[in-house]
């Protein structure tokens, strides 16, 4: 016999043994060498039907009828070889295995039903006999318990049903009542809250409502007061964007008329001198053919030669004399036409720019006006403004930096009354409406007395006279503190 080729179908094995083999080989298709013996094995589960007779803890006979679906475990290779092995001779619907799984069965749940009540034993016979059939290579894929039969002369499951009856019929009846109380003392107390929680509500809506409007009219008058600054911020730029272009088209403008001016210019400036050259070339060139003539003409009036070529070139001198006269006249007019159009140039320019700065002032003066609209009309509240956004206050600090650079290091410093004033600037603000920054001002002139005196002192320094004088005394307020 030689080797075979066997292939297993897909619910079944083969069971290979024998030759160059230890125990047993599994698998779904194989050559089959001589010496070697294969056999199949079905793995689809079975359903085995029983009905067991045992008796619980309570003494009490009982008919178990169950239907369990039984086969070898398809995913674990040492189930297979144990089925293989102990059940695989035997076909699996044969008295021999099914007797093998009722033993199991049986005996299982005679043990556990002699040490359990009823209920246990629906829950812990089916973990016991799953234990025992691992050691055959089977698997409980399903198990179907029918409902306890009593044995004829039995009647605990029916006096059972019986218990669980008139249990659920009595339990049903006291949950009905203490429903209906519990609806009747619920209604009258949703009726309590429910009036309570309505007038509550209703004064809370009533606080919140007017709550609210006091809200919105805020929220309404500041949106209100942000989009006008906003509407004048974007004019005031819109204008001083129209004048700054309306200065560099004046400078285009004029660069542009320059250019032209220059390209004329130079175009007549150029004809002048070729025309000049022309001349200069015509000139020597009747020089030539007079000469020629002359030379021509020198054996028949020999005598006459000298004459006659001091006047031809007395004639061409004057002639050329005259070229370079109207080619001086040409040139001359060429640099007076340059000179006027560079002067109409100048004067286009100049009206652009006046026109330009016309511009920009009633950009300013627009500005201005919508600015001190905006702020409600208040001038002081302007001037400050206008103060900061032209940076007097950073120049101020710049100058004051540079009148104290290169001093020794005397640092004196001067009360001009600010603190309680600036309090009660505080306090007033809102009367006052943009004074504050008036009276930092004030307040720095306060102190110029005092510090012409230390510049004085410390440098020998005499202010201008469109400045001030010294004073006399210096004020007791000024304390003066030597660095060390």
């Amino acid at each position: 016999m030689g080797f075979a080729y066997r292939i297993a179908s897909a619910s079944e094995y083969l069971a290979i043994t024998g030759y160059g083999i230890a125990d047993v080989k599994l698998a779904k298709k194989a050559w089959v060498a001589p010496g070697q013996r294969c056999t199949r094995f079905d793995i689809s589960p079975v359903n085995y039907t029983f009905e067991v007779q045992a008796m619980s803890a309570e003494k009490l006979p009982f008919i178990l009828p169950a239907v369990f679906t039984i086969g070898p475990r398809a995913d674990d290779p040492d189930c297979l070889l144990r089925y293989a092995k102990l059940i695989s001779p035997h076909d699996k619907l044969s008295h021999h295995v099914n007797e093998l799984v009722k033993g199991v069965i049986e005996g299982e749940t005679r043990v556990l039903a002699a040490s359990m009540t009823m209920e246990e034993i629906f829950q812990e016979v089916f973990d016991q006999v799953q234990i025992v059939l691992n050691k055959f290579g089977l698997y409980i894929y399903n198990a179907n318990v029918k409902q306890l039969v009593d044995e004829p002369g039995h009647e605990y499951f029916s006096y059972l049903g019986q218990k669980t009856q008139k249990e659920a019929q009595n339990k049903a009846k006291v949950d009905v009542a203490e429903e209906q109380m519990k609806g009747e003392v619920g209604t009258k107390e949703r009726q309590g809250l429910t009036r309570q929680n309505a007038a509550k509500v209703g004064a809370e809506t009533k606080v919140l409502s007017v709550r609210q409007e006091g809200i919105a009219l805020k929220e309404e008058a500041k949106v209100r007061s942000e989009v006008q600054v906003y509407d004048n911020e974007r004019e005031a730029e819109i204008a001083a964007a129209q004048a700054g272009l309306a200065m560099k088209k004046a400078g285009w403008e004029k660069q542009s008329k320059v250019a032209q001016v220059e390209a004329v210019k130079a175009v007549a400036i150029r004809e002048a001198e070729l025309q000049m050259e022309v001349e200069r070339k015509n000139a020597l060139r009747l020089t030539e053919k007079l000469k020629a003539e002359q030379l021509s003409k020198a054996t028949v009036q020999d005598s006459n030669a000298a004459l006659y070529k001091r006047q031809k070139a007395a004639e061409a001198t004057l002639y050329e004399e005259v070229k370079l006269a109207e080619a001086r006249k040409a040139q001359a007019d060429a640099m007076f036409f340059e000179q006027k159009l560079a002067e109409d140039a100048r004067l286009y320019a100049k009206e652009k720019e006046a026109e330009a700065l016309n511009m920009v002032g009633k950009a300013k003066a627009e500005y201005v006006s919508s600015m001190l609209q905006a702020l409600g009309g208040s001038y002081n509240a302007l001037r400050d403004y206008l103060m900061i956004d032209g940076g007097m206050y950073q120049e101020m600090a710049r100058i004051n930096a540079g009148a104290v650079s290169g001093m020794q290091p005397k640092i004196s410093i001067w009360s001009n009354g600010g603190g309680a004033d600036g309090a009660n600037a505080g306090a007033g603000e809102a009367g006052i409406g943009g004074a504050g920054a008036m009276q930092q001002v004030a307040g720095v002139y306060k102190m110029l007395p005092p510090l012409l005196s230390t510049v004085h002192e410390q440098t020998g320094m005499v202010p201008p006279a469109w400045m001030g004088s010294l004073p006399n005394d210096v004020p007791n307020c000024a304390k003066e503190y030597q660095m060390v």
